[in-house]
């Protein structure tokens, strides 16, 4: 390809973009308010969506002990917390959500919270309404 037709390929590329932007403009233009609203936070799962998938994907139980480590909680615990965390299939939470979550359901200190879940844990039960 020439210098001459890559050029032609940028600019019917960004001519195509400025026209779906000002195509959403103009649908974006009739929403109300609260439309417009739900629209953003629609618009910002899909964003995100792909991270949190990732971080779902791509965690261990060595990776999330450190997290825990670095939150104040012993190593001892940290090890109850993951296992429990892991058995209950919400790794992919992230432990040390995990624990937040437990620490403000329950009014707990976080490590009352991480000790919590490493003697019992069924304490996780229900912590994310059934969802994983």
């Amino acid at each position: 390809m020439t210098d001459e037709q890559t050029e032609t390929v940028e600019q019917s590329g960004t001519a195509q973009r400025i026209a779906r932007f000002e195509q959403r403009r103009r649908d974006d233009a009739a929403l109300s308010d609260e439309a417009l609203k739900d629209r953003f936070w629609e618009l910002c799962d899909q964003l995100v969506e792909p991270i949190v998938e990732l971080a779902r994907t791509h965690t261990s139980p060595s990776i999330e002990r450190s997290v825990l480590l670095r939150m104040g909680i012993d190593s001892r615990t940290t090890h109850g917390v993951v296992d429990a965390v892991h058995a209950a299939g919400l790794l992919g939470k992230g432990a040390g959500h995990v624990v937040l979550k437990v620490a403000e359901r329950d009014g707990l200190p976080i490590r009352a919270a991480a000790a919590a879940i490493a003697t019992d844990p069924t304490v996780l039960t229900g912590l994310f309404g059934g969802r994983r």
